[in-house]
């Protein structure tokens, strides 16, 4: 698309981003579920395979606060090109132990130890300057079209490496991923970092910490959904890295099923994104949770189990409905939350969201063993129902409205119910 018909906020520094993100997820995708079946085909059973997706997880969560508070400090450019660098380094060495026969368990764990740590420090730079790169009312369209890209290439990326792993193994889709992260990182150097303003000397990496905790606990929207989300994330997180793949190879015929079904999920979350890049609702946090309820239904029909074609229906209501949530929260984030305390308030909603990751990952084998495989994804379903509907109690989530007008101070108020306000927008309905 050449200049004079790119939208205005449609900059440089957002189609490097999305074309970077576009590169990683079709890497990424396949590599998640190549990284279970390299356990499975090494002699491991359920217990094993939460092991390693633990062994991402647990490096994700100890290090985000520290990410978040180093992307706030310095270029968060750098930022993401090295952590590009460190996961590129660390699945391609992956990558060969695998097409070696020469991994074993503690290596699997150890270097995707490694990935998770690269992902800890990238994920509050890389969201903080996708929000820095828009602004405006078109934000959310910006950031629909952003995820619609994203996930469109996820699609791609999840059939694809189902398809390899069936067709090839998986290690050669651990090194498609370590390929993607260089190029990937090789775009990322090419940011324009200076729109962003120099932080003046501060107290030190504490009190930056101190400082976004205050910025994250002063907004009851904001930690209750995180708070919601610590569940949400850990019970979704065990049914796809851990519960998922064994039902495929138990019921459904492996990798290439499997692979197809994560793509469904990715072709709701295209649907998801387009409907978003058209519809602006304004109480934006009340239907974004609303919208959570059918994150249940993957879980639910892994533990029938249903079919190929019911599974992959699940997903794809599933995909629809979490991006409709994942748009309407990143436009809440950039509407409220001041620019230089992105990254902060950014790496503790993802520590609160991913916390439960790493346990839940690393229990599910056991709980598979103790109440049965069934069983526990029905739990799943009923707590993801449970805790949404909790946190709609919230009068913050349900009262949240959209505005316009950036926002420059502190926590920002929250428009009483039914409120008039000059730069509220309602929701866009129709096609045009």
């Amino acid at each position: 698309m050449n200049r004079a018909r790119r939208p205005e906020w449609a900059g440089r520094n957002y189609l490097l981003l999305t074309a970077a993100a576009i590169v990683t997820n079709l890497g990424t995708h396949g590599a998640l579920i190549a990284a279970a079946f390299a356990v499975i085909q090494s002699g491991g059973d359920g217990g094993d395979v939460g092991l390693v997706a633990m062994a991402r997880t647990l490096p994700l969560v100890l290090f985000l606060l520290v990410g978040g508070a180093v992307a706030d400090r310095v270029p968060r450019h750098r930022v993401m090109v090295a952590a590009n660098a460190l996961n590129c380094a660390s699945q391609a060495v992956f990558a060969v132990l695998v097409l070696t026969g020469e991994a074993r368990l503690w290596h699997m764990m150890l270097l995707t130890a490694l990935c998770g740590t690269g992902q800890a420090f990238f994920n509050p730079a890389a969201e903080a300057m996708l929000m820095s790169s828009v602004d405006g009312e078109q934000a959310g369209r910006a950031f629909a079209l952003f995820r619609m890209a994203m996930n469109g290439a996820g699609i791609g990326g999840a059939a694809l490496g189902g398809a390899m792993i069936a067709a090839l193994g998986p290690g050669w889709v651990l090194a498609v991923d370590a390929a993607a992260f260089a190029l990937a990182g090789a775009l990322r150097a090419f940011l324009d970092v200076r729109h962003i303003p120099e932080r003046t000397p501060g107290g030190g990496l504490l009190a930056d910490l101190r400082e976004g905790w205050t910025e994250f606990a002063g907004r009851p929207w904001l930690w209750s959904i995180v708070a919601q989300f610590s569940i949400v994330v850990a019970l979704v997180g065990a049914a796809e890295s851990v519960y998922g793949p064994l039902v495929a190879r138990d019921s459904l015929g492996g990798a290439r099923p499997w692979g197809l079904a994560l793509a469904a999920f990715g072709l709701g979350t295209l649907a998801g994104a387009l409907l978003m890049a058209r519809w602006k609702p304004r109480r934006m946090l009340l239907v974004g949770t609303l919208c959570v309820f059918p994150i249940a239904l993957p879980s639910a029909a892994l533990a029938v189990p249903l079919d190929f074609f019911g599974l992959a229906a699940a997903m794809f209501v599933s995909g629809v409905a979490i991006e409709v949530f994942g748009v309407s929260w990143m436009t809440a984030l950039h509407q409220e939350i001041p620019e230089e305390k992105l990254s902060r308030v950014s790496a503790y909603d993802w520590f609160g969201s991913t916390a439960m990751l790493p346990l839940s990952t690393a229990l599910a084998g056991p709980v598979e063993s103790l109440v049965g495989r069934s069983a526990a994804l029905w739990g799943s379903a009923a707590l993801i129902v449970l805790v949404t509907g909790l946190v709609l109690l919230v009068p913050e989530v349900r009262n949240l409205t959209r505005r316009t007008k950036p926002v420059t101070g502190g926590p920002a108020a929250v428009p009483a119910p039914g409120a008039a306000s000059a730069d509220a927008e309602g929701p866009v309905r129709g096609h045009g």
